[in-house]
């Protein structure tokens, strides 16, 4: 199959859930999801769905595990919109690029202010430096 047919495919397909877990989907332990990109096998008969759960380590499992109960549900919203001979297998993965670049930004966030505030008190000590020294002329 072509590449560009099994993009065509792929897109569909991260629409498709993207659209059924936002406004189909009523459990509650699915909450702030971001579905990511999706691969499809070559032959279409399986996609690996790239999902990202904000939340701590506890609140993703359960959100895992509340798609998990849903994936039947969301297959055939993709058999739906999709017209193939088979309706591909969906595996949903975690993927934590999107928390770990949350996480880079917040730590330079932190050196960012740790570095004003050197600056800060070190202009600060130049300051005091040069109002001592022209005390001192003055005598």
């Amino acid at each position: 199959m072509t590449s560009r047919r099994l993009a065509k495919i792929a897109q569909a397909i991260l629409e498709t859930v993207s659209t059924t877990i936002l406004l189909h989907l009523r459990d509650p332990r699915i909450q702030n999801v971001t579905v990511l990109h999706v691969d499809v096998a070559p032959d279409v008969q399986s996609a690996k769905i790239y999902i990202s759960i904000m939340g701590d380590e506890k609140t993703q499992a359960l959100c895992l595990h509340g798609l998990e109960s849903a994936k039947g549900f969301i297959q055939s919203k993709i058999a739906d919109r999709i017209q193939t001979r088979y309706t591909p297998v969906i595996k949903f993965v975690l993927d934590s690029a999107v928390k770990d670049s949350v996480e880079a930004l917040r730590i330079l966030d932190e050196l960012q202010v740790e570095r004003e505030a050197e600056e800060l008190t070190k202009g600060a000590s130049e300051q005091d430096d040069q109002i001592t020294e022209e005390g001192s002329h003055v005598d």
